[in-house]
């Protein structure tokens, strides 16, 4: 991609000034050639360290920041958490962290015993504690920087961690799941087996932060077990037997947890793992745009982010094949077709498979972005807010620059519906203020995924 010579000489003051100059945190998104970067940045005067992806050109990649709303860029590949974003983030973690019961865990109650008043009071700190919810607010804390070993909210994440372990050691080998509690409102809505589903994916999340080795195996071992129970739960068209009203949406988290378990070693079966792929991507018709929504209580939402979620590592695959065919000269073509991926040396299974991937990725994002479809099933819940969290993360992934006005559209209706109290409320099926905290949390704070994401 060719480049104006305001946009070089930009670049060029820009290394120049953060050479010399203390940056906080910087995140990038740049197109054609380059590639996507977060360095390491400074929360409240302490320096929380992330790995460093080098460019295949340039070792110290720097950029000038903008802010969320108020700045723009001539690329618009900067991103920077607003201070106003920042101070909901804030306000919403010192909330979160508040409604930790003693046992360590977090409950989002009962859906035939929690009325939406009662839980739009605030608190469900009552409540029995469930693992799908600690594991929620656990990634939230880890995203937003905390994990057991650093950060604000360290002693809370420890004692997230022991909870989340136990019910893992604790549970039958032959059982679908990790708890006996049920009838929660994430297992109602979601899927009976949504607890094993997000456990395991807090605890891959969270292995980069563990230094200590004991610890380390310790948690490697739940989550192979974790694993093996979400795999013994795949059906065969590729879902998730037992689930909830929506429960596309647990298939689609348990694709994500086999998916991020499988890159850090986990003990992963392929096969199941591509079965749990191709039904999602069979849930979206790329040419006419019909979505099936049989298994997302009929909502379009649900069923598109989910679809984007799980197609984005192979749209990514099938872009970057594109992009290194057209540098080394095998094809001038960078229209993303089966014709050019064989030009880039795929075989004509994968030409086909990642082609289609790529069209079905693009046409779901694309999808989930209208405004008749934002809604989803007409007001706010905790699905709604996991289907934005699904969609986000899939840009990010798949290397989408339109990623910045989703963000900028969800996160301005996030603010503008956060209680006084710091916490989010659902109005329908997932009320729980605590899950839909956690799921609004990992939304605003997805900045400070991005490599992570991208190196999926």
């Amino acid at each position: 991609m060719k480049r104006s010579k305001s946009f070089i000489l930009l670049v060029v003051i820009a290394t120049v000034v953060c050479s010399i100059t203390a940056v906080t945190a910087i995140q990038v998104v740049n197109t054609g050639s380059f590639d996507w970067y977060k360095r390491p940045f400074v929360k409240k005067g302490k320096r929380v360290e992330h790995k460093n992806v080098l460019h295949k050109h340039i070792e110290k990649p720097c950029v000038f920041k903008t802010v969320f709303g108020e700045q723009s860029s001539d690329s618009g590949f900067v991103f920077k958490t607003s201070e106003k974003v920042q101070t909901s983030i804030n306000r919403a973690l010192s909330w979160i962290s508040k409604e930790q019961n003693q046992d360590g865990g977090w409950a989002a109650g009962q859906r035939f015993t929690e009325s939406y008043e009662k839980n739009r009071a605030g608190s469900n700190a009552q409540n029995q504690s469930d693992p799908a919810t600690t594991s929620m607010v656990g990634m939230a804390l880890l995203r937003c920087g905390s994990s057991p070993a650093k950060g604000q909210y360290a002693a809370q994440s420890q004692k997230a961690l022991d909870f989340l372990l136990n019910a893992v050691e604790k549970s039958a080998e032959n059982s679908d799941n990790i708890t006996t509690i049920q009838g929660t409102q994430p297992q109602v809505k979601l899927g009976g087996n949504i607890d094993v589903i997000l456990t395991s994916q807090y605890l891959t999340n969270l292995l980069d932060e563990v230094t200590n080795t004991g610890l380390k195996n310790r948690i490697n071992l739940a989550i192979n077990k974790c694993i093996r129970k979400i795999q013994n739960a795949t059906q065969s068209d590729g879902s998730i037997r037992n689930g909830g009203w929506a429960s596309v949406l647990q298939s689609s988290l348990a694709d994500n947890a086999m998916e991020t378990a499988y890159k850090n070693g986990a003990k992963v079966d392929t096969v199941i793992m591509n079965k749990s792929k191709d039904f999602h991507k069979s849930n979206v018709n790329a040419n006419d745009e019909n979505v099936a929504t049989e298994k997302a209580a009929g909502v379009v939402l649900y069923a598109v982010s989910s679809t984007s979620r799980s197609s984005a590592k192979e749209a990514k695959l099938a872009k970057e094949a594109i992009e290194d065919a057209v540098k080394s000269g095998k094809t001038k073509s960078k229209a993303i077709t089966a014709e050019n991926l064989k030009k880039s040396g795929m075989s004509d299974a994968q030409a086909m498979k990642y082609a289609s991937a790529y069209s079905i990725n693009q046409t779901s994002q694309a999808i989930a972005q209208r405004d008749e479809v934002i809604t989803g099933f007409g007001n706010n819940g905790g699905e709604e807010f996991l289907s934005y969290v699904q969609t986000v993360e899939s840009m990010v992934m798949s290397k989408n620059l339109g990623w910045k006005k989703w963000y900028d559209n969800i996160g301005g209706r996030l603010l503008n519906i956060q209680e006084n109290n710091g916490s989010w409320t659902g109005h329908h099926c997932i009320t729980s203020p605590v899950f839909c905290t956690a799921t609004c949390l990992l939304f605003l704070s997805v900045n400070n995924d991005v490599e992570e994401l991208i190196n999926l």
